[in-house]
């Protein structure tokens, strides 16, 4: 009596045990779709090597509007520089990133200072680390992927403390591969800001994508900022152009 007791308490216990062996062993596969996914919305947002502009606009909860525009060039996945055309009172100015490190270039000052990722050279709710993006494989590993019909939820964390936000959910389109929406969280779980990609646009040369990035937070309640992208365009540049000393001498690559 006890033995087939014993048999019939243990077949279900067997498929639990393969169900767990099954879903164990499908995670590092689940993991590298993931990652997978993450590296072709990086190449979809941008190349490796561009050169574009950008107007940045806060607009505080009276209505009241601050822009900004920049010219930004990029060389590999985690350089990127970008210079302050307007206002007249940040008119050459000029930030570069290189990985975790970054730095603001003040003409009156006439050396470059360091700055943080979670400071902001532009006030509102983008950060630095939103304007001096890298490649987010660079600086987040794709744990898991949901898919639905319309696309893919992929939870990313951090590859280091270093990186402005511990964890992100992105929610990426499956047909043009680029994110829809962002959420960016703090190790705490507290959500610090939301981020919408809108208005695909094809700027030429293969590059197809959002050319408008608006983003609010909990934080910064009644505040928004919008990214607006324009002349999007692949180009090389040396490496020099990358380098501290360099800084002064941005305007150079517009001529």
């Amino acid at each position: 009596m006890c033995s087939r007791v014993c048999e019939a308490g243990t077949v279900p216990m067997l498929r639990v045990l393969l169900a767990a062996i099954l879903f164990l062993a499908a995670l590092p596969g689940l993991a590298a779709d993931a990652n997978e996914i993450l590296r072709k919305v990086d190449r979809n947002l941008e190349p490796e090597r561009y050169e574009m502009y950008r107007k940045l606009i806060n607009i505080e909860p009276s209505g009241a509007r601050k822009e900004f525009v920049l010219y930004s060039v990029k060389k590999g996945r985690d350089q990127v520089v970008a210079l302050f055309l307007s206002p007249s009172s940040e008119k050459g100015r000029a930030t570069l990133r290189q990985g975790d490190n970054m730095w603001l270039y003040i003409p009156s000052v006439g050396k470059p200072v360091r700055i943080t990722s979670l400071q902001s050279v532009v006030g509102g709710v983008f950060n630095n680390a939103d304007i001096l993006r890298v490649d987010y494989a660079v600086e987040y590993n794709a744990e898991s992927a949901e898919e639905d019909k319309d696309g893919y939820l992929l939870h990313l964390k951090a590859k280091t403390g270093e990186v402005a936000y511990d964890r992100l959910k992105m929610w990426v389109d499956r047909k043009a591969l680029l994110p829809v929406k962002i959420e960016a969280y703090a190790a705490s779980g507290l959500l610090i800001k939301s981020l919408y990609f809108k208005d695909i646009k094809d700027f030429g040369g293969g590059i197809r994508r959002p050319a408008v990035v608006e983003t609010d937070s909990p934080l910064y309640k009644g505040h928004r900022s919008i990214m607006l992208y324009s002349q999007l365009k692949k180009r090389d540049f040396p490496d020099e152009v990358f380098t501290l000393n360099y800084l002064s001498r941005v305007e150079d690559l517009r001529k």
